[in-house]
């Protein structure tokens, strides 16, 4: 009888070849064009001529079978393969610096990169890098404070390993993401305790279209959901006066009765004086939405369970949920 090749002989083929013919000079171009965008670019970003680049370039497929690339009178263009070739190389450089970052102290220690909005980092973060630090002394972590959308970005990138962040309706599991719920959240809109409407009860989003505000940039969770809410009212969200992505930055332009503006719950047990600042009583509140821990699926290490177990220990206080 026959002898069959195992189910998975093709994939182990593959990957023997691209071990024995890919290079880290060869992720370097990958991810060099990817940053740059073309071979003239990507050649003065790695101070090599185009003639080596296009020779390596030629080595790189030679190694995965196939090409990456279409060429054509305006230069490369990636094929499918050619994305995932680039991103698959962002991310190994990325794990390969932080092995070195993580191997380069005197003290080995495991580096996570984390990335929250600054309303997490501000109010749940202390509490659960307290239950890290209980748990492990090995573990050395790097903060990243932003927008969801830039977060997102990054992870997908291999840029960070985890995110503790409002759920955002454009990530996807299919991404190769994992999520797991934490709690609710809702926002609050919240107007200086001198402001009229702060004696109001039932106040429309006609009322708050005629109000100066304190916004988030565009592309923010808040801000797609205040301009919901306002088209549902039929109003367009108001210009805002000051634009600022920093919801603790803007209880304080609340408090000194610049305008109105919608931050997390989260971030009201933060204002330095809590009788400057009020939740508006609202006719129709913004819906609640869900805080996550999202991380890569391909990310199987000991430092990942260790960050899950100082969620869940934090998550066991009340003040946390």
């Amino acid at each position: 009888m026959e002898k069959q090749d195992p189910p998975n002989a093709g994939n182990e083929e593959r990957l023997r070849r691209l071990v024995l013919r890919l290079r880290f000079r060869h992720l370097q171009l990958l991810a060099a064009l990817r940053k740059a965008g073309s071979l003239h670019a990507a050649a003065k970003l790695l101070h090599l001529t185009q003639p080596s680049l296009s020779k390596m370039l030629h080595e790189v497929e030679q190694a995965f079978g196939q090409p990456l690339f279409e060429r054509s009178a305006r230069g490369l263009q990636p094929t499918p393969s050619g994305d995932s070739a680039m991103h698959g190389a962002e991310m190994l450089l990325g794990e390969l610096d932080r092995l070195s970052r993580e191997l380069s102290t005197q003290r080995p220690q495991m580096l996570l990169r984390i990335g929250t909005p600054p309303f997490v980092a501000h109010s749940l973060m202390p509490q659960v890098f307290t239950e890290l630090r209980s748990l492990s002394a090995d573990v050395r972590v790097e903060l990243t404070e932003g927008g969801v959308p830039r977060l997102h970005r990054m992870l997908l990138d291999g840029k960070l390993d985890a995110l503790v962040t409002s759920f955002a309706s454009d990530m996807s599991e299919s991404e190769g993401l994992k999520f797991e719920r934490l709690k609710s959240t809702r926002i609050s809109v919240v107007a200086a305790s001198s402001h009229p409407l702060a004696r109001r009860r039932q106040i429309s989003w006609a009322m708050l279209a005629q109000e100066p505000w304190i916004l988030p940039p565009q592309d923010s969770r808040v801000r797609r959901f205040l301009n919901d809410m306002f088209a549902q009212a039929g109003y367009l969200t108001p210009q805002p006066m000051i634009e600022s992505g920093n919801p603790i930055t803007n209880l304080r332009f609340v408090a000194a009765g610049l305008g109105l503006a919608a931050v997390p719950q989260e971030c009201l047990r933060l204002v330095e004086n809590p009788d400057a600042i009020v939740s508006l009583q609202l006719a129709k509140r913004l819906p609640e939405s869900i805080l996550a821990f999202v991380y890569r699926t391909d990310l199987e290490h000991p430092r990942m369970k260790i960050f899950r177990d100082a969620l869940l220990k934090a998550g066991k206080n009340e003040a946390f949920f």
